[in-house]
């Protein structure tokens, strides 16, 4: 049989229900939950319909190059997000808060496709309130959370200061909808988030982290995952009747003449940066950049090949936050066999210490090899990509 073929029956014989959403607690909580989720009566992940149907799969949602997929530890195409789960970690914690973190994602994606968008802002209902939609993927995220009950923290770009979920196991930072500012625009945007084994979110590295995500939502919906010590960046696509399935692993990313310059007002008095976007120039790179961070980095591990960067200048200060985007996404593309340079001291976006919540930096993320030039220009060398010849 075909892969495509293969796919195709794996899809059509599943039978692995989604996991609802569990109910709160009657009583130990400390997190008080907003306005909105108290207000309604039925859960904001009552936002998409659950029919359970068989669903019909085009062969081209499959990657030619996922053909093989970590065979030897039982991951296949088609598997469902509780199979890939059951394999990739042994805590019954992680499974449960990825899978809640999954379900958040499945109704946000629903909020934003059908969010009302006016000259300023784009709204949707959160409860028996009107809110713009960045603010409820926040509330949808907190609530999903603090109803897991494994999550003891959490923290967001809108919250940054850690709220008490009333869990225990992990603690979370995310970034609830990145490129909210291009909603309207039609542009795919989508949320990042990164989880930490305990309580702390401060005094932790990007490599500390248990497993990181990103939900993308545009023309297809997926939830992409690393998780720790687990090769490999998986995508999910959304079906129909609202099951994740795996649709593409990415465990390297090749040499390839894709560019996503972020930051670009920095050329002007970032020389560096302006020899580097001239290089690309020059060597006719092909520029796919959409201003969210979210689909500039994805095309990253969808296409196996490419660079993003983001640097900063005297005068362009810089606005990626290291524990809600940066350290998350490291993770992403390092399990998927790529690289990251941080905060322009030429070591991983796994490696900077989180200080502060609020902690901004600057970043590039892509093969080792463009992250080595990338590294040769900005820096004057590359200490770890030494070997790598650009």
């Amino acid at each position: 049989l075909t892969m495509a073929t293969a796919f195709a029956k794996k899809v059509a014989s599943s039978t692995v229900a989604s996991r609802p959403a569990a109910a709160p607690r009657a009583s130990g909580r400390t997190y008080t939950a907003p306005k909105a989720v108290m207000a309604s009566a039925v859960s904001g992940f009552s936002g998409v319909s659950m029919a359970r149907k068989n669903v019909s799969v085009r062969s081209s949602g499959v990657s030619r190059r996922s053909t093989v997929v970590a065979q030897a530890a039982h991951v296949n195409i088609g598997d469902s997000l509780s199979e890939f789960l059951a394999v990739a970690t042994p805590d019954p914690k992680l499974r449960q808060l990825m899978t809640s973190m999954s379900e958040a994602i499945r109704t946000i994606a629903h909020k934003v496709r059908t969010a009302s968008c006016g000259g300023t802002a784009c709204v949707n209902s959160f409860g028996d309130e009107q809110l713009a939609v960045d603010m409820v993927a926040d509330g949808l995220l907190f609530e999903a959370l603090k109803y897991s009950h494994v999550c003891s923290w959490a923290c967001s770009e809108e919250v940054p200061d850690p709220v008490n979920m009333g869990g225990s196991g992990y603690s979370v930072a995310f970034d609830p909808l990145d490129g909210s500012s291009i909603v309207d625009t039609n542009f795919a945007v989508g949320t990042i988030f990164g989880v930490w084994p305990g309580d702390k979110l401060t005094g932790v590295t990007g490599r500390d982290q248990a497993a990181a995500g990103m939900g993308v939502y545009g023309p297809r919906t997926v939830f992409v995952v690393a998780i720790k010590d687990f090769p490999g960046t998986y995508e999910f696509l959304l079906q129909d009747d609202g099951k994740w399935l795996l649709v593409k692993e990415t465990t390297e990313i090749g040499e390839g003449k894709l560019f996503a310059p972020g930051n670009l007002r920095a050329i002007f008095d970032n020389p560096e940066y302006n020899k580097l976007v001239s290089y690309y120039l020059e060597e006719q790179y092909t520029l796919r950049y959409t201003g969210g961070m979210v689909p500039d980095v994805f095309q990253i591990l969808v296409k196996e090949k490419g660079v993003f960067t983001n640097v900063t200048s005297p005068t362009t200060k810089a606005k990626l936050r290291l524990l809600f985007e940066v350290a998350p996404l490291a993770l992403l593309v390092e399990n998927a066999g790529g690289a990251s340079s941080c905060d322009g001291l030429g070591v991983s976006g796994l490696d900077v210490e989180v200080t502060a919540h609020d902690q901004r930096t600057q970043i590039c993320y892509g093969s080792k090899g463009e992250v080595a030039r990338f590294e040769k220009y900005m820096l004057g060398e590359s200490k770890r990509f030494a070997d790598v010849k650009v």
